[in-house]
Order: structure tokens, then sequence, then C-alpha cells
């Protein structure tokens, strides 16, 4: 029976606009198993984990737990946790880190603040610094979810683990299992799917140089849908790769169809027309039903640049 990677891939569904949407990204330690909803079925405290998930609740922040790469035998937690938060939106873009004994002082955090870019709650809550490292590279394993997760997705991030790459984490949910395996870099929040580990290594070092690298890219977290495919359509169209270049700054009309005006740093902008498409023939959108959907695409249907005096007038 093919799996719903196999599926997806071998039906050629697009990658563009797919990614999960959150300004910020707040990343918990959590070793030992996940349940599919980790934050609920794991060794972290239910109670804490729903205590977290309404702090989070509208505020533009998305929580996940992450473990280092390798066997993960049910043998409780660690003292320490480590805890990162990433805000995604170009032109503060940030990665603070903290390490913890209590994840019960996460319930410290403003999140609403967070969702807004401001990093210093981090501080004041956790005593967290900026991230002296890397970007982080967190591939989802959570094999509770799909099994396309932990089939493709922990020998990905145990095989960039074993090269010494720094900061690889598994996570427990990106979104998308059909397009596992999936990779999420911070804090730049550009998720990838069908990646091997040549490409992440590719990635990374973007990500180190301040680009992007736009094959296999699903979008950045930062915008809803529409926007993730119109940015990464004019990155296309211009070839511009610099990470904090381009911005989602309007999004007219809902779905079926989108006008998402994409401005450049220099202050050129596009109108990006986007319609919402629906994924055929129908296919399993889960290893884990035998249901046939019909996932939604986003197409891009033109992409023109305005001019400055069209600009100005929005």
């Amino acid at each position: 029976m093919s799996t719903c990677s196999t599926v997806s891939r071998d039906l050629q569904e697009p990658l563009a606009g797919t990614a999960a949407t959150a300004r910020t990204w707040l990343l918990l330690e959590q070793p030992g198993p996940w349940g599919a909803k980790a934050l609920t079925s794991s060794h972290l405290d239910p109670a804490l984990g729903r205590a977290l998930e309404k702090g989070a609740k509208g505020t533009g922040v998305r929580i996940a737990l992450i473990r280092r790469p390798g066997r993960h035998a049910d043998c409780g937690s660690s003292a320490e946790r480590r805890v990162y938060v990433a805000h995604t939106v170009p032109g503060n873009c940030w990665l603070h880190t903290a390490t913890i004994t209590d994840p019960h002082r996460l319930l410290g955090l403003d999140f609403a603040a967070l969702g807004r870019g401001d990093h210093r709650t981090v501080g004041t809550a956790l005593d967290g610094r900026p991230h002296p490292g890397g970007p982080l590279a967190l591939v989802c394993t959570n094999g509770k979810r799909d099994r396309c997760c932990a089939l493709l997705g922990r020998p990905l991030a145990a095989e960039l683990a074993a090269s010494g790459l720094e900061d690889v984490w598994e996570v427990t949910h990106l979104g998308g299992h059909r397009f596992s395996p999936t990779l999420l870099v911070l804090p730049y929040g550009y998720a990838y799917g069908r990646v091997g580990a040549h490409a992440v290594r590719e990635i990374l070092r973007g990500v180190r140089e301040g680009r992007i690298v736009v094959d296999g890219c699903r979008g950045s977290s930062a915008w809803e849908r529409p926007g993730q495919a119109a940015e990464l359509a004019v990155r296309t169209m211009t070839g511009e790769r610099a990470a904090d270049a381009l911005s989602v700054v309007r999004t007219d009309g809902a779905a079926p169809r989108w006008k998402v005006t994409v401005a450049h740093a220099d202050g050129r902008r596009w109108r990006v027309v986007v319609a919402q498409g629906a994924s055929l023939p129908p296919r399993p959108e889960s290893c884990g039903t035998s249901v046939l959907g019909s996932p939604a695409r986003m197409e891009v249907l033109t992409v023109r640049e305005l001019s400055m005096a069209t600009a100005l007038a929005g």
C-alpha cells in the first residue's frame, strides 16, 4: 500500500503555500515518546499542555515539542530542558533560547507580546538570551500523527545529526505530513518538503548567509497560505533570495481568490493573484485514514510589478 507521501509525490502536488502559519514559534524540549497531540500526550504534564495551548490561542504563537535525534525509550524526562522562541516576520526575525528545569515557567510568558515580535518576555520569564549558534533545523518525526513522519523524518534527522550539523532537532508537527520529510528552519521560518540531507545542508548554508533556498520551499510561516505562495512567486520571478527582502503587506479577497501585495525592502511592490484549487484526483491526505480527499492548493495566476504611483496609492 502506498503511503500518503508517495502518492503526493507521484501526483506532483505543489509545495508552495502549504506551510504552517505562525509568526512566532515556541519550542520546548521534551524527551521520550510523543502521542498524536503531543502537548497533551507525552511525558509533559497534560494540564500544562492544555494551559499552554490556551495561552497561545489567537496570539500568532505556535507551540511544538522537540527532542534530540536518536532512540526515544519511555524513560521519563531529563532535568534540564532547552527552550527556543523565534519570531519570523522579516525585519524583526530573532531566535532566543533558555534552559529551564520546570516547564511550568513557560506560563509566565506574555504570549501576545511574543506574537507581536517583542522578545523581552523571554528574558524576564525564562532568563533567556539570543541564541549564540546557527539556525535551527527542525525535522518532523512524529509517527503517531502519520507514519511517513517516522519512516522518512527520523532517518533524515539522524543522518543530519551524525554528519556533525549542530542544532538539529526532531519536532512534533509541522503540518503536511504527505510532504515528508518536512523541515522548518528558524529564525526565518521557511518550511520545506520532500527534502534530503544534501538539500538541508544547502538550505542551512543559505540561512547562515542570510538567503533563502526556493527549491522545495513550502513558504514562510509568517504569512497565511495565499501570502506564502505569492512571496515565493515573486522570489522565483525576480531571483531575490535575501531573507529579509520581501514582506506580504496586504491581502485582499477571500477563498477561492486573493490579490496579494508583496513589498521589497527597496520600495518595489508586486500584485499577485492567487487562487485556491483542489488537488485532483482525490487521494489519502494521511496514512491514518482511508478517506480520500482533495487537498487545497494555492495556484498563482499572475505576478505584476506595480508602478511607483500605484504602489504609493496602495
